[in-house]
């Protein structure tokens, strides 16, 4: 952890010496000399810094002298950080003087810039002290490092030369695939546990127990079972708790309602009966399974009030449980026959795992290589965890002396190792390279079992300086390459990208082995504390060692207030399910925190919200990231807040009092990313923000009542979000971002002009990523405006294009003929056209994955959609004046329903639905053996087409698995059941819904 720090020193001190900044680095005489020797003594101990950590495992002298090269580095960045902000919140004095005396000039109002002398300003005898300060504490400093590294000479360090080289970021994130190996035995026993419709005894619900050592890959097996689609078919309710330890029974009751039924109420109760109420009405008579994951120390009342309601489901009912103790299975009353022991894998299965994790055929691999991957599978001890942590630090290693080297790596000889599976993950840790060791050992922040958000995540290590970007690299690019490489080394676990997040963000997991292993390696430094546990439960560690802490339910009481203002040191604070104890009284406590560099106190509900941020918040100098989320009684910000001049992330999500933003907040001028979103009460935004020349992100989702933002000035804007703001009629200067990268709203108001967006304002924004959503709401001059606005945005893969509701069918169509994609779309939605048909170019988007026309009332005809040679999923409803789909939508040209060339219609059509067509009444089938019709077609749904009298006969020549016809009265008694009169065509299909017509 020393080598980063070293490596950010580096980088501040060659700040230093830039001649950009001129001589007002040189504060008093001697500095300069001061500094040069900070660099010589930190560059002499760089060299040496890769050895040292591997040895300090073994050799506690080695460790100690990292730790006190740890303390000084500490110290010394945040002297440096100190200076650096110093001398630039001089030059901001300077151009704000010049700016005030300009305005004093012209008479105007006074703007309030963050460091003015009326908010902050050192008088001249004060600078003069602070500097003095600054370099007493420097040459303070270079005598304690230049005694480290006098001292690293007894050690006899080795120069090793790091050769290890991060692999370039893919389009794609580099995730490591979902396999299992050597658990078939397993799996079909569970499986054939949980489908089997009779109990021991009539149990309900009968408890299964995986049970195994940590890294034995029990959740990984259950996760297998849960998904096999027989299983799911089997069950009603499916519900999968993560409970780790404690067991905290609230929290689970909790959790299993949220799973049965997100939007309800009662899930938010901390009363155990209320919740339990919930679930019995949830699940009585119903056959669920529940997955209880990572069960470690209840209590026999703890577990009999939590299965009370359980009882009631129907027989079949199953909990399946993973745990390491046998004692939680017998606890549970769990029957031995019903128990499943993981044992060690064969080294057989190890080693197609372990090749696997290292992205090579097993069949391939050449005896020399074999014969090593043997010797080092074979240390792995049966352990999945291990083998495949261990294939994925093998994945770019391709000579044999590289793996002869991790063969012979003095690791696997370390006694001092606590558990087998930490020595491989050890190994994998030290092939990193220091940045992203830093960046992995930040994660264990946060508790076991924490959902990790990828970029937030980002914003965190660069909050701590952990990301050095090179080449002109934009940190968030460096930020993700790390977060790959963890990925792919099998750091992390249970990755996906977020469906409810169109911005493609990545959530993921970190397994409790590989936690505990992080928390082994850095000991004091980071320190999580749950107030809900024992005291004697809690780790006992030195307050003045702790930089990183995490409150967890935390209570306002003095010992907690004494515990902070003993840590003097921190770099981080975090409060986690805090809201419903007293986040007030602890921000009062953080001001003091003078090292910060990140602070995140989210607020929830009821009375422990922040009311109001002192003053003294423009103290935390260092601060980087900002996260007061959640604080709904939070009405206004401090002025000061402006003087955080190295604030990067600033959070301010659902702070629902919140009517302003201080003009301040121009003084934020190193901020990258703000998000002021569901502020309902705010307004307006300050015009301040247009200074804050260095922000990439502004979210602002759900901010209703927000009328105009100005982003003129904004040239470093890459990502705008806006959805939900439902008066933003303004974005002004939006057309300038010629570099913007995500919008996901555009509004296009009824008054144009000056006062309202315009279509053609999107024409020049072509580096925009992802998906948009255009809502036109009805100026009547942008059909002239319209041509080609969105043709040459390649990047673009998903449009929603909305029209306005009065326009008539000629403007419309003007419209949609100017707003024609690039070919390179992938999702299209047209909504509210009122055209007579549709443009030309929608049969030509051969790149068009997903398709949904709805409300295009006018339209009499359906384009040739067939010709669409991506199409997956289309989706068509309430086109109200259509009467007949002829063969024209098949892509059919007139006369080829007879000729002898081969077409394939819908050649990649998985899923077809059609709903609300009040006039559709016939559907043209066509009879030509050389045309073949959606041969992929798997699901059909036809709903509300009270008049359509038959389908075609070329849909059951489909592949069809699933039927679902609903409220079309004509077509539900053709195919009712075994009486229909054409039921006999359908009845192949695996899975039927034709619903029976209500009775009148």
């Amino acid at each position: 952890m020393a080598e980063v720090l070293v490596n950010v020193l580096l980088e501040r001190l060659a700040t230093i010496t830039l001649d950009k900044v001129g001589g007002e680095f040189k504060l008093v005489t001697g500095v300069e000399k001061e500094v040069k020797s900070l660099t010589r003594n930190l560059e002499a101990i760089q060299a040496v810094l890769e050895d040292a950590e591997q040895r300090q495992v073994t050799e506690p002298t080695v460790r100690r002298w990292l730790s006190e090269l740890t303390e000084v580095s500490f110290d010394m960045d945040d002297v440096l950080d100190e200076w650096i902000t110093e001398v630039l919140k001089q030059q901001m004095e300077k151009q704000e003087k010049q700016v005030e005396d300009a305005l004093i000039v012209t008479t105007k109002k006074k703007v309030c810039f963050p460091f003015l002398s009326s908010c902050f300003c050192f008088g001249q005898v004060n600078q003069l002290m602070l500097r003095h300060d600054i370099a007493v504490r420097i040459k303070d400093l270079n005598e304690r490092l230049a005694s480290i590294d006098e001292r690293k000479q007894s050690f006899g360090f080795q120069n090793i030369t790091r050769v290890s080289e991060l692999p370039e970021r893919q389009k794609t994130t580099s995730l490591p695939n979902v396999k299992t190996f050597g658990r078939d035995k397993e799996k079909s026993l569970i499986a054939s546990k949980l489908l089997s419709e009779s109990s021991e005894g009539n149990e309900v619900p009968l408890i299964i127990p995986i049970v195994g050592m940590g890294g034995m890959g029990k959740t990984t097996l259950a996760q297998l079972v849960y998904n096999d689609e027989e299983v799911k078919s089997h069950f009603d309710k499916r519900i999968w708790v993560c409970v780790s330890d404690p067991f905290e029974e609230i929290k689970i009751a909790q959790a299993i309602i949220e799973e049965i039924d997100t939007d309800n109420s009662s899930k938010s109760s901390n009363v155990l009966q209320t919740l339990t109420q919930c679930i019995y009405k949830l699940i009585e008579g119903k056959k669920f399974l529940l997955v209880l994951d990572d069960v470690w120390s209840p209590n026999s009342d703890q577990w009999e009030e939590l299965i009370k309601p359980l009882r009631y489901g129907a027989t079949g009912s199953r909990v399946l449980v993973t745990t390491r103790k046998e004692e939680v299975a017998t606890l549970m009353k769990a029957t031995t026959t019903q128990m499943i022991s993981l044992k060690a894998l064969s080294d057989a299965f190890c080693l197609s795992l372990f090749y696997y994790s290292a992205n090579m055929d097993e069949n391939n691999v050449s005896k020399e290589f074999k014969d090593i991957g043997l010797k080092i599978v074979k240390r792995c001890n049966g352990l999945p965890l291990a083998a495949k942590t261990l294939g994925s630090l093998m994945r770019n290693k391709k000579k044999i002396h590289e793996w002869q080297a991790v063969l012979n790596s003095k690791t696997w000889e370390l006694k001092e190792i606590q558990q087998d599976v930490f020595r491989p993950l050890l190994l994998s840790y030290h092939d990193l390279t220091p940045a992203i060791k830093r960046c992995l050992l930040y994660c264990v922040t946060f508790p076991k079992d924490y959902v990790y958000n990828m970029n937030c995540l980002i914003e965190l290590w660069m909050s701590q300086d952990y990301l050095n970007a090179k080449e002109s690299k934009e940190k968030i690019v460096v930020g993700q390459n790390y977060f790959d490489d963890l990925a792919m080394r099998s750091f992390f676990q249970d990755i996906e990208v977020d469906d409810e997040d169109e911005y493609g963000n990545i959530r993921c997991k970190i397994h409790d082995i590989v936690h505990d292993f992080l928390q082994y390696l850095t000991k004091d430094e980071c320190l999580i504390l749950d107030f809900e546990l024992d005291a004697s439960e809690r780790r006992d560690v030195s307050k003045d060692n702790i930089r990183h802490l995490t409150l967890v339910h935390a209570i306002e009481n003095e010992s907690l207030a004494h515990f902070l203002l003993n840590c003097k040191k921190l770099r981080t604070l975090m409060a986690i399910d805090s809201f419903k104890y007293s986040i007030g009284p602890i921000f009062e406590l953080t001001v003091q925190l003078k090292c910060l560099r990140t602070l995140s106190l989210c607020g929830g509900w009821g009375e422990s919200c922040l009311r109001e941020i002192p003053e003294t918040i423009g103290g935390l100098i260092h601060l980087r990231y900002l996260d007061l989320s959640g604080n709904e009684y939070l009405k206004e910000l401090p002025s000061a807040l402006g003087s955080l001049y190295n604030l990067q992330t600033l959070r301010l999500v659902y702070c629902s009092s919140l009517k302003e933003i201080p003009e301040t907040i121009g003084g934020l001028i190193h901020l990258r990313y703000l998000d002021l979103s569901f502020n309902t009460e705010l307004k307006e935004l300050p015009s301040a923000l247009s200074s804050l020349s260095n922000l990439q992100t502004l979210r602002l989702v759900g901010c209703e009542i927000l009328e105009k933002v100005d982003v003129r000035r904004l040239i470093n804007l890459r990502h705008l979000y806006v959805e939900g703001c439902e008066k933003l009629e303004l974005i002004k200067g939006i057309e300038k971002l010629t570099d913007l990268q995500r919008l996901d709203v555009f509004l296009v108001p009824f008054i144009g002009g000056d006062e309202g967006n315009k279509l053609e304002d999107l024409k020049d924004l072509n580096q925009l990523q992802g998906s948009l959503d255009i809502y036109i709401r009805g100026n009547p001059n942008m059909a002239e405006n319209a041509a080609a606005i969105m043709v040459n945005k390649a990047h673009l893969l998903q449009l929603r294009l909305s029209f306005p509701l009065d326009s008539d069918e000629g403007e419309s169509r003007e419209i949609m003929n100017g707003l024609e994609p690039h070919p390179s779309l992938e999702s299209l939605s047209i909504v509210g056209y009122r055209g007579g048909a549709f443009s030309h170019w929608l049969s030509s988007l051969n790149s068009l994955r997903v398709l949904t026309l709805r409300c295009c009332g006018k339209c009499g005809v359906l384009p040739p959609l067939g010709k669409l040679a991506s199409l997956e999923s289309l989706d068509i409803s309430s086109v109200w004046e259509l009467k007949k789909v002829g063969v024209e939508f098949l892509g059919i040209d007139d006369g080829q329903t007879s000729s002898s060339s081969i077409f394939i219609s819908f050649p990649k059509l998985k899923q077809l639905t059609i709903e609300d067509m009040e006039s559709w009444e016939e559907w043209e089938g066509v009879e030509n053996n050389n045309i073949t019709i959606m041969p992929c077609l798997s699901q059909l749904s036809i709903e509300s087409c009270h008049h359509l009298k038959a389908l075609p006969d070329f849909l059951w020549k489909t592949p069809l698995q699933k039927l679902h016809i609903d409220r079309s009265p004509i077509l539900q008694d053709l195919y009712r059941q075994g009486t229909g009169e054409e039921w006999a065509k359908i009845s192949h299909i695996p899975k039927i819904s034709v619903f029976p017509m209500a009775k009148t």
